[in-house]
């Protein structure tokens, strides 16, 4: 395996501090997927048991018809909330153009804490902390809209 691509892995929030011998399993273990413009991975209400690796190409994330939340380009992870929680997808992701992601679905990670406990309790940890920084993200959002509203209705 390509050592820059262990490093482009290694350098994902999802991946640090993993070691070369597992990050090797998973990429094994991982099919890659390719999604033609316009064409989706997945769609809000999907059920799921995997996340994606964007490689290249770029996506959109999209909640409900048209709220528009993030563009993707290569090295973003989503999906990831499904492996987490176990509940249907919270929003869709369509290619913006012809796109390759490398997917990791529930089963590699059972065989990824089967072959490799600690580190499997090390992905577990950076997914938590992927979705809590996403969560901390969008709380300052929030807030900047309630600020944002007060600030209109002040004005009215």
């Amino acid at each position: 395996m390509d050592h820059r691509y262990l490093a482009w892995l290694q350098a994902m929030p999802i991946f640090g501090g993993m070691n070369e011998q597992a990050l090797t399993f998973l990429v094994e273990h991982c099919p890659e997927v390719a999604i033609d413009e316009g064409e989706y991975f997945f769609k809000e209400g999907d059920e799921g048991d995997s996340l994606f690796i964007l490689e290249s190409g770029s996506a959109l994330v999209v909640k409900g018809q048209n709220l528009q939340l993030r563009q993707l380009a290569r090295g973003d992870c989503f999906g990831e909330m499904t492996l987490i929680d176990l509940n249907p997808r919270s929003a869709s992701v369509q290619a913006l153009e012809p796109s390759l992601a490398l997917e990791l679905n529930n089963q590699t990670l059972f065989a990824l804490y089967e072959a490799h406990l600690q580190q499997f309790a090390l992905i577990q940890m950076n997914l938590l902390r992927e979705v809590s920084r996403r969560l901390r993200y969008l709380d300052e959002r929030l807030m900047n809209l309630d600020n944002e509203l007060l600030r209109v209705l002040n004005v009215l």
